[in-house]
């Protein structure tokens, strides 16, 4: 192996470490997280009120992990609940894979 295909493998070697680096710290940073009061749920489908001019819509992802305020599901989530939903910014629709169920808020 000469020095120029030595040198081109280590390139090549160090951008697939870089890559591979890089790559695994922008798939954690797209987690995203939204807090609000639940406008509207049904089985298929959550929209979430943050009070502040924006309503975005969830829906259940296969494993939605639901906790806080005795709730453990989806099914027992409840219009006016307040809830800090985590999503993936990628996903659409948005999924909802952990769901914080907050004490209640005083109405503004």
């Amino acid at each position: 192996m000469n020095s120029s295909s030595r040198r081109m493998t280590f390139l090549l070697g160090f951008s697939l470490i870089a890559v591979l680096l890089l790559g695994s710290s922008l798939a954690q940073a797209q987690m995203r997280e939204f807090t609000g009061r639940i406008d509207r749920i049904s089985k298929k489908r959550m929209i979430v009120d943050n009070r502040m001019g924006d309503k975005v819509s969830f829906v259940p992802a296969e494993n939605t992990e639901v906790t806080g305020e005795e709730k453990t599901e989806w099914k027992e989530l409840k219009k006016k609940d307040w809830v800090t939903v985590s999503w993936k910014f990628v996903d659409k629709p948005r999924k909802a894979y952990k769901i914080q169920v907050l004490p209640p808020k005083e109405d503004d």
